[in-house]
């Protein structure tokens, strides 16, 4: 039997008992999955941080709990961004390896130097990042990162759909 789709699950970063999204930078998998939609990793952008413009980063793991199978060549990508015009959310890769632990960054601002290539859009499965084989019960830390270009308008709703893909053994 495959890997189900279910068993893809994300975490937040920050210890295991972290349930805050604000303190998702990094650290050790934590218990707690992470909700749907945008705001259960980053909080609401405000009119200041609108204006002068803000990037911000978090941490979460992609965890493979199927009991027996690796889940082999895994992709990740965003097939939606709808954080509005003005803003972007990119992604990298913890270089901590499977089953790592991801370095704290100092607050929300200060971007991550433990990854193993330049954030990046990531877009599409043609261009998605790749992570590589996670065995059963393992997990890959991710960072992301919310650019808010200054000046950039306000949206409701605004959320991003990550997709993470890969095979299973046959």
């Amino acid at each position: 039997m495959p890997i189900l789709p279910s068993e893809i699950k994300f975490y937040h970063s920050g210890g295991s008992g972290n349930t805050n999204p604000n303190s998702s930078l990094g650290g050790a998998i934590s218990t707690t999955e992470l909700g749907s939609g945008i705001h259960n990793l980053f909080d609401i952008v405000s009119s200041a941080e609108a204006a002068s413009g803000d990037s911000e980063y978090r941490c979460f793991y992609v965890k493979n709990t199927n009991a027996t199978l690796t889940l082999l060549a895994v992709k990740l990508w965003i097939t939606a961004d709808n954080t509005g015009a003005g803003s972007d959310i990119q992604i990298a890769l913890d270089n901590s390896g499977i089953n790592g632990t991801a370095s704290i960054i100092a607050n929300e601002n200060t971007a991550p130097t433990q990854i193993s290539a330049a954030f990046s859009s990531y877009s599409s499965e043609d261009l998605a990042l790749s992570i590589g084989n996670i065995p059963a019960g393992q997990h890959q830390a991710i960072w992301l990162k919310r650019i808010v270009n200054a000046g950039a308008p306000s949206i409701n709703n605004a959320n991003v759909t990550i997709i993470v893909k890969g095979d299973t053994p046959a």
